[in-house]
């Protein structure tokens, strides 16, 4: 049977099928719940939230469920360096991004106060709460974090976007490695090199991953349909993790209007940029997209960036100048059929199914 792999026996679960752990309020329990529920692995994306926000979320997903979810978090939650560097860049970023605060007709916010990053604090919630499954993105954790991790019996999957990123988890003793292709919607997760040089596909990718190391790999990025799933697992992946489809759902903590963009013609092209973050992500190309990317732009470190984008996002969702919003998204985008989560976990099931009988 195509959905029986170790990967599944591990956690207990029905189908090989992982949801995107999405950040920045784009996870919700609703959406975690109904794929765990339904035989995959939920996914949970707690990098902003604080301790006590992760201990309630957790509470509130088991009193949904009874299957496996994944908790995901970020090893660098921050690039802030020091004031003056920062004082230095937001000047520049300033003068970048004047004419679109301009034509909104809003003030430019303030220097971003100084970030401190939450990830040590956030473990302790990890260890405490105990998920099946805690993924971490953006680098490596601690040996005494692996072995605490593993005492516990949480099973841990490591993010990597090249093969040698993909070595170095498995010499930690994480027990997956998810293999984040060019491809993907979101936040390119890299940390041994710039992620801009860190840029292969996803079948690629599994094909080098496998080649190299023995824990199971979940291919992720480029994949929404049965298709797909069947690709990947022939390839030697022993699951995919679905993003954009599912963050395209009812269910997701997506607006509105950015779900109604990953079904329009505008999906049809994306870019990486970090002009919304800091950091390198790929989004649906609406027009400051595009005018940003035919410049090298100045940008603050993340997520000082974030912070310094919200009022200029927030003004132009209000205005209705869509056109002027990043919104996330893979390049598999203009192939979704599907807005309910329920209705598209059927459909990957039955599609995969039929390729593999």
């Amino acid at each position: 049977m195509w959905n029986k792999k170790r990967i599944t026996d591990f956690l207990g679960i029905e189908y090989p099928i992982w949801q995107g752990p999405f950040g920045g309020g784009l996870s919700t329990v609703e959406l975690t719940s109904t794929v765990s529920n339904m035989g995959g692995l939920g996914g949970f994306g707690a990098y902003t939230l604080s301790p006590q926000e992760i201990y309630e979320k957790d509470q509130q997903i088991r009193s949904q469920t009874k299957n496996p979810y994944n908790l995901n978090l970020w090893v660098s939650d921050t690039d802030y360096r020091d004031h003056e560097d920062t004082e230095r860049k937001y000047k520049e970023t300033v003068e970048t991004f004047r004419p679109y605060f301009d034509r909104l007709g809003i003030e430019i916010p303030t220097l971003p106060p100084s970030f401190e990053s939450r990830f040590q604090n956030q473990l302790q919630a990890v260890l405490d709460i105990k998920p099946k499954v805690f993924s971490f993105m953006f680098g490596l954790l601690d040996p005494d974090i692996v072995e605490e991790c593993h005492k516990r019996g949480i099973l841990l999957a490591g993010n990597a976007t090249t093969l040698d990123e993909a070595i170095a988890l498995e010499n930690i003793g994480v027990d997956f490695i998810v293999a984040s292709g060019f491809e993907s919607g979101g936040h390119r997760p890299s940390f041994l090199d710039k992620a801009e040089f860190s840029t292969t596909g996803t079948f690629v990718l599994i094909q080098l991953i496998k080649d190299k190391v023995k824990i199971p790999v979940v291919a992720a990025g480029g994949i929404a349909d049965g298709k797909g799933i069947a690709a990947a697992l022939t390839l030697g992946a022993e699951a995919v993790q679905i993003g954009t489809a599912f963050l395209a759902c009812e269910e997701s903590g997506a607006l509105p209007d950015h779900r109604e963009a990953l079904f329009s013609e505008a999906s049809k092209n994306t870019r990486l940029s970090r002009a919304y973050t800091g950091r390198l992500g790929r989004g649906i190309t609406t027009e400051i997209l595009k005018d940003l990317s035919e410049k090298s732009i100045a940008h603050l470190p993340f997520p000082l960036q974030t912070t310094f984008m919200s009022p200029l996002r927030k003004a132009a969702l209000e205005q209705g100048k869509n056109e002027m919003v990043f919104f996330w998204g893979g390049q598999i985008a203009p192939i979704l059929k599907y807005k309910n989560a329920s209705v598209l976990m059927e459909s990957l099931i039955e599609e995969t199914s039929k390729i593999f009988s």
